[in-house]
């Protein structure tokens, strides 16, 4: 018996130390939740580069042709590259014709005007008829109107320059008579400007003012500085693109009828826009992880736009305002359990992060 009481007492004091030991706390599903860090769908500015090619035109382009028909060209005085000062003479035209019937009308203006002289001061004298006297007087005003009409073809013998500016064409040559086409002998592109018509997409012309800079790329590679004169005021309603204007200085490496590309710098537009790292993209396309307010994570397809300051624009998918995780590499499921930790205020845009620090800090 005394054998047997010693065999139980190491047998009962294990199983008092047992009895004393506590089980493991089953964990709750918060304790199992993943510590993420959110972001909101907010407007954004997003400031970058934008891209845009188009044609190198002159900026105002004026045509040259002559006033008078039916005269021989004598002499050519410009050509193709030169530049040309407003009132410079670029044809002379053959003017032989001409001085024979200016000459004619000198004397036919200085007879009709000695008779008229002679007429005044007879009117009611009965030496000439009043009908007479009306007569010799038109007679000298018609001669005289003819007399100014030939000498001004006469000075529009020297076909001239309306403005300044550099000759991008010429078709007229020595011996050609002036018709009264609808070509003109010159082309000229005023003051030597040429610049640049960029074609901009609908969505990034509201991105682009006038005065902004940009940096032009020309077709030999070469880069020249240009700034934004006019943005359209219109799309056209094919191609849904509307014209950028850059003036460029003149240079001689800046050629019309070229094609170039400029990239316009500091472009800025507050859009709804995540940063890059929230955006996933799978078989399925572009998506965020956006969390409720049960803290739960839901996958939301999302469309994106233009991309700038390590932003991505969300054309559409959440509302505005909305959680959304910021590392998208995250591995989250619909459904999921998460403790989010919005951002800091500081990767908002300066201009909304005073007014946005003090209702995180509310919601916290």
């Amino acid at each position: 018996m005394r054998r047997s009481l010693l065999a139980f007492i190491p047998l009962a004091a294990a199983l008092a130390l047992a009895g004393c030991h506590k089980p493991e706390p089953v964990k709750t599903a918060p304790a199992q939740a993943r510590a993420v860090t959110v972001v909101r769908l907010e407007p954004r500015a997003m400031t970058g580069a934008l891209t845009a090619s188009g044609d190198l035109a002159p900026r105002e382009e004026a045509a040259v042709m002559p006033e008078v028909t039916g005269f021989r060209v004598a002499r050519v005085l410009a050509d193709v590259g030169d530049y040309v000062r407003a009132g410079q003479t670029l044809v002379q035209l053959d003017p032989a014709l001409l001085q024979a019937q200016l000459a004619q009308a000198e004397a036919q203006a200085a007879q009709a005007e000695d008779q008229a002289r002679r007429v005044q001061g007879l009117e009611g004298q009965g030496v000439l008829s009043q009908e007479q006297i009306v007569q010799r007087r038109l007679q000298a005003q018609v001669a005289r109107a003819n007399l100014r009409d030939l000498q001004t073809r006469m000075r529009k013998m020297s076909v001239t320059a309306p403005v300044s500016g550099l000759v991008l064409e010429r078709t007229v040559r020595p011996g050609d008579l002036s018709a009264g086409g609808t070509t003109p002998w010159f082309r000229l592109a005023r003051e030597g400007q040429v610049e640049l018509a960029a074609q901009v997409s609908q969505d990034d012309l509201a991105r682009i003012r006038p005065g902004q800079r940009a940096m032009v790329t020309l077709p030999n590679g070469a880069t020249a500085p240009g700034t934004v004169r006019i943005v359209s005021p219109q799309i056209d309603p094919q191609t849904k693109l509307g014209v950028v204007r850059v003036t460029l200085p003149v240079r001689s490496d800046i050629r019309a009828g070229g094609f170039a590309r400029a990239v316009f710098d500091q472009v800025g537009l507050a859009v709804p826009a995540l940063p890059e790292s929230a955006i996933r993209y799978d078989a399925n396309g572009a998506s965020v992880m956006v969390v409720g307010n049960d803290n739960r994570v839901r996958r939301v397809p999302v469309q994106t736009g233009q991309r700038g300051s390590g932003l991505v624009e969300i054309v559409r998918g959440p509302p505005q305002g909305a959680r959304v995780v910021q590392n998208a590499a995250s591995f989250l499921l619909d459904g999921d359990l998460v403790r989010p930790t919005e951002a800091a205020a500081a990767a908002r845009p300066p201009a909304r992060a005073a007014a946005a620090a003090p209702a995180a800090g509310a919601k916290r």
